[in-house]
């Protein structure tokens, strides 16, 4: 079972608001990853994501994240992704389909995944785009995808220790 290494790990997003890309993040995530690059077939990825803990760098933004027509983290503390199948490419890459869940929606979804190894960690790499308004992010007057576009795009770098050798 991999473990994620404190403090190098980064799940951040991207969306557009009135047509400028906006950068987030979230700080609190955790993920049990049980996964052999050797054979992938067998693995399995879980992540799940403490959306109270996201932000945008700017206070005004936060404070309106975890409310209703966001986030709602009072009815939703966390957003999930569940593997259902991994498919080795070769040259450390996969691609790892499953469901990810947010404001209890769910959505099928493969997730290319590139992983680089060096002394004893490993560090997954990929990006991958939802459309938010499929899982109610943003509802009421914030549909109106020209002030907040309906892509987001999510990357990640999870930085692993007990991965086995690629």
């Amino acid at each position: 079972m991999a473990q994620l290494a404190p403090g190098y790990s980064q799940i951040g997003f991207v969306s557009k608001q009135m047509g400028v890309p906006v950068e987030g993040q979230f700080r609190k995530f955790d993920a049990q990853i049980a996964f052999d690059p050797k054979k992938p077939e067998g693995g399995t990825v879980a992540l799940q994501i403490d959306m109270a803990s996201a932000t945008l760098g700017v206070p005004q933004s936060d404070a309106e994240l975890p409310k209703a027509p966001w986030f709602d983290t009072a009815r939703f503390p966390k957003a999930s992704f569940q593997s259902s199948a991994i498919k080795g490419l070769g040259g450390g890459r996969f691609d790892i389909a499953g469901r990810l869940t947010i404001k209890g929606h769910t959505q099928e979804l493969v997730v290319p995944v590139t992983i680089t190894q060096s002394a004893d960690r490993s560090t997954a790499t990929g990006s991958f785009t939802i459309q938010r308004l499929a899982f109610k992010v943003g509802e009421g007057e914030w549909t109106d995808t020209s002030m907040v576009g309906d892509e987001v795009q999510v990357r990640f770098k999870l930085v692993l220790t007990g991965l086995r050798p690629l």
